[in-house]
């Protein structure tokens, strides 16, 4: 019997989860967008197409109602009310959010609940809370676990060194908001766009730097285990300066619908980007200071006959893999439901996290 699903929001991220779903035989999607147009687009074995006033909680809870599981791929300023509205229709819920207070607002709303809530099911935080955790079990006692990830063009030209590849409003959210962090053993609060370091990786240079929301529920989870957790983005070398300009010298993380406008005015999207996961954690082992790395680079492709974008790809198959463990019954069965709760085997032998191997 096929699972009956809701996609809301059907945006980059949003229609690549609908098509490995809906292509894989098991789920009957539903997807929900505002935007009429956007839905008319949408190609594969879709049950039903649903224009949605995803403000008007009267239809979201009836949009909702009947279906299996919600997967929020809207905006992070909806992530309350829809989560809310699961509740409501006693659905499981998981989303892509990287905001911080999205994500505590989901959180509160978990606590009692009889049906499980799964934030934060994408590329970061998500899948790279599973790794990071998954090499911190190997140790007997933890000093540092430190996570670097990006979502880079394969040939950057502007002087950036960047394309859109996801959403504007996450993009700018990373850029603009604090970022949480342990140090000395201690929670603390960092600034985004700062604690900027050079790495190389198979002969490329790279920067990276402080950004909020990537580390997910880490610090809850590793409180009082670790002397130092961090996340930084990823990016080339010359970018976080040009950005700190456009954020902070010309006050446009004050007005971002308008920071908004001018980075979609003028960078375009590309589908050749590359994903890069790096996580390196350091501690003891049998008595020995010892240090292990995670590096992968992951590449778009081509996928039931479509060319999906590297972030596409990682971010919906992300999503897609807990839902499909939810739906097998490995994941907890209601209240919150942390990503680094799940085995980083059992991910990637899932059908959708196999795009990560």
């Amino acid at each position: 019997m096929m699972t009956p699903v809701i996609v809301l929001g059907t945006g980059k991220i949003g229609m690549a989860v609908a098509a490995l779903l809906g292509d894989s035989g098991d789920y009957a999607v539903t997807v929900a967008d505002r935007d009429a147009a956007t839905l008319g687009r949408l190609t594969g074995p879709v049950a039903g197409r649903r224009h949605l006033d995803f403000a008007d909680p009267a239809a979201l809870r009836q949009a909702i109602a009947g279906h299996k599981m919600v997967l929020n791929a809207c905006p992070f300023t909806l992530t309350a009310a829809i989560a809310e509205a699961a509740r409501g229709a006693g659905a499981d819920y998981f989303d892509l959010t990287e905001d911080v207070e999205s994500t505590r607002a989901v959180k509160a709303l978990a606590d009692g609940a009889a049906t499980a809530f799964v934030p934060q099911c994408g590329l970061a935080p998500g899948f790279v809370s599973i790794v990071a955790y998954d090499v911190a079990r190997r140790f007997d006692a933890l000093h540092s676990v430190q996570m670097r990830v990006g979502a880079l063009p394969q040939f950057p030209t502007n002087a950036l060194k960047y394309n859109l590849t996801w959403s504007t409003d996450g993009l700018i959210n990373e850029y603009c908001n604090p970022c949480e962090a342990i140090g000395g053993g201690r929670l603390r609060e960092v600034s985004p766009l700062e604690e900027l370091e050079s790495f190389s990786l198979d002969g490329m240079d790279y920067e990276a730097f402080n950004t909020s929301g990537g580390l997910g529920t880490l610090c809850e989870t590793l409180a009082g285990k670790v002397d130092i957790l961090n996340y930084k983005t990823v990016r080339y070398p010359g970018h976080c300066e040009i950005v700190r300009m456009l954020i902070r010298d010309l006050r446009l993380g004050t007005r971002r619908e308008l920071l908004k406008d001018v980075l979609e005015t003028a960078i375009p999207i590309t589908l050749q980007d590359v994903v890069l996961v790096f996580v390196t954690v350091t501690g003891t082992q049998a008595g020995r200071l010892t240090q292990e790395t995670y590096a992968k680079k992951i590449y778009g492709r081509e996928i039931g006959g479509r060319k999906w974008s590297a972030i596409q790809t990682t971010t919906a198959a992300a999503l897609c893999a807990m839902v499909d463990l939810g739906r097998e019954g490995r994941l907890r069965a209601h209240g919150f439901v942390r990503q680094e709760e799940t085995a980083l085997d059992a991910f990637l032998a899932n059908r959708f996290g196999r795009y990560y191997a």
